[in-house]
């Protein structure tokens, strides 16, 4: 799902910007160039790649993927069934309501965006840097961007230290050179900073979520939702999915069996993500 955007589309492009300059600058000015005779040259441009790679799968799912569309009728609907009583069962539900924009029915928790101009299940926010809502089908996906985001930030932080604070025999001693290196750690570092405060601040909002079972348009609304008491890890299941907790982060669509439970005590949940 594409949404024509302006501000989204220069969200998407600002992130991968800093993502390849990220790239960039830890296997060019800081991996390479500090630790050019070592072994953990190898392995920190295999770790951080593979994590960049994960982050960028995650955010092209999020992006791409249909975060709960409400499908809409294939011709006009009279809503005037409503008052008259001759409505199918699930119109009867109390929990179902109409959205005039859509003109159609839209399930319990369905919320319509002004910028998506569609009703979306279990909608949280319409986020501009997947351009795309968060939803009921695309939760997961975001959750893993901001993961990654952060993990990556903390790395990418942690390498930059670790090059001004041990000295490195075989770098070059042009200054020109150093000056340059010390640019780039600088930028990336602040870059870092913001991103990483950025996603952990969203990541924690999401998780708290999660947790309470009200999505961020149902608690600025005032919207009271009747819930049945969840355990923490069952709500969590439910938008990562039912396979083990190992799996949460790979930007897949990894089903476990039908009735998975992580343990006994938890209940099972029967909603697919």
């Amino acid at each position: 799902m594409f949404v024509k955007d302006p501000c989204g589309i220069a969200c998407i492009i600002t992130t991968y910007i800093a993502v390849l300059y990220a790239d960039h600058v830890v296997v060019r000015w800081i991996v390479l160039h500090t630790m050019p005779d070592s072994l953990w040259a190898a392995f920190h441009v295999v770790i951080f790649n593979t994590m960049m790679f994960l982050m960028i799968m995650a955010h092209l799912r999020a992006v791409c993927s249909d975060p709960g569309v409400v499908p809409l009728p294939q011709t006009r609907m009279d809503f005037s069934d409503i008052h008259s009583g001759n409505t199918d069962d699930d119109h009867e539900r109390d929990d179902w309501t109409v959205c005039t924009r859509c003109e159609t029915y839209r399930p319990p928790r369905a919320h319509h965006c002004r910028i998506c101009r569609r009703c979306i299940r279990k909608m949280d926010h319409h986020c501009p840097w997947i351009n795309n809502c968060v939803g009921e089908k695309n939760q997961k996906y975001f959750i893993q961007f901001l993961v990654y985001v952060g993990a990556l930030a903390v790395y990418a932080i942690g390498l930059v230290i670790s090059s001004w604070m041990y000295e490195c025999p075989q770098c070059s001693n042009d200054i020109g050179i150093e000056q340059l290196r010390m640019l780039h750690s600088a930028i990336l570092l602040v870059e870092s900073i913001l991103f990483g405060l950025f996603a952990v601040a969203i990541l924690v909002y999401q998780f708290q979520a999660i947790l309470e079972d009200e999505t961020a348009v149902e608690k600025v609304q005032g919207v009271y939702v009747q819930r049945r008491n969840k355990h923490a890890f069952a709500l969590l299941a439910q938008v990562c999915g039912k396979t083990h907790p190992i799996f949460w982060l790979l930007p897949c669509n990894c089903h476990g069996p039908t009735r998975y439970s992580y343990k006994r005590d938890y209940p099972l949940i029967d909603h697919e993500v």
